[in-house]
């Protein structure tokens, strides 16, 4: 029966590159109607005024001829999808990979570098309009800016080369509202740590680029002792594995010299000879700074809080 699997496959590959052409096609139509609204807007002599009626005006005649799905806001739309992308080559390079969805919801973004590079990363990493909207409601370019390394960002959005340290790839604060968690109410490291595994592949998002899960609760066994490490992950950017503690108390040099140790642990006993150091990530609800700033975190760089 593998005649049947292999024209199912023929089939399915034929109805994808189907629907990105008509997406491709629909996205550039709804730039090229923007630009022709704004050309017509132009003649008019009271142009506020004159580009409203337009609008409802060109709603009106496309949803007769058309049907459903050219409202007013939906023209309104397209002329601003021109005005806020008035360089054709921009959208032809990324509508191959984004919807018009994608391109409508980064037009509320008025920072224009913030505005690329959500459409750059949507487009390299594949994000859903959902993934889209949530990295651009809890403000993940800005505090990607947050970090340490600011340049990195610009250096990303224009394709440059770089060391890259682990710093750049760590944000403080993270967001972890998928992780539906009661807001005002203590619960347990095993709560988060299984409310973490469960929305797995947000928290991945979350973290940021590159990151791979490892495992979860990872014995480490040495000559006296047994150390259960909570959430191993490898990013294949920095080439390094990280170790994710989880703390649901407040800060303590406990918890700093903990994260430290595992992390000497894990680089002499799960290493490999190609490997970059390890990074240490203490997930902590209540951070002390006092404590950061007087304690190892202040100073290695491969321990984050």
């Amino acid at each position: 029966m593998n005649y049947l699997q292999d024209i199912k496959t023929i089939l399915a590959s034929a109805r994808q590159k189907a629907y990105a052409a008509i997406n491709t096609a629909m996205v550039e139509a709804y730039w090229k109607i923007g630009e022709r609204i704004v050309l017509e807007e132009q003649n008019g002599k009271d142009r506020a005024e004159y580009g409203k009626e337009l609008i409802k005006s060109i709603s009106k005649e496309l949803t007769a001829e058309f049907g459903k799905g050219f409202g007013e806001r939906v023209v309104f739309l397209m002329r601003q999808f021109y005005l806020t992308f008035p360089d054709f080559e921009i959208v032809h390079t990324l509508c191959a990979q984004l919807s018009w969805s994608h391109f409508k919801r980064v037009l509320s973004v008025t920072n224009e570098k913030a505005r690329m590079y959500y459409l750059q990363e949507a487009a390299a990493q594949t994000w859903s309009i959902r993934t889209l909207d949530r990295n651009i409601s809890t403000l993940y370019y800005d505090r990607m800016l947050a970090s340490d390394d600011k340049q990195l960002v610009q250096d990303e959005m224009n394709a440059k080369t770089k060391a890259l340290q682990a710093e750049d790839f760590i944000k403080n604060p993270m967001v972890l509202e998928f992780l539906n968690l009661p807001a005002g109410k203590a619960y347990t490291e095993a709560e988060l740590e299984k409310a973490l595994i469960d929305n797995l592949q947000a928290f991945i998002l979350e973290l940021g680029k590159g990151f791979a899960f490892v495992s979860r609760q990872e014995h480490i066994r040495t000559e006296n002792s047994d150390f259960y490490i909570d959430l191993v992950f490898y990013n294949y950017i920095l080439k390094c594995f990280v170790i994710v503690e989880l703390k649901t108390d407040k800060l303590t040099h406990q918890d700093i010299g903990q994260l430290d140790m595992y992390v000497r642990m894990y680089d002499d006993l799960k290493r490999q000879a190609d490997d970059n150091p390890t990074i240490g990530l203490l997930l902590c609800t209540d951070t002390d700074k006092v404590v950061a700033k007087y304690s190892v975190l202040s100073e290695n760089k491969q321990l984050f809080c």
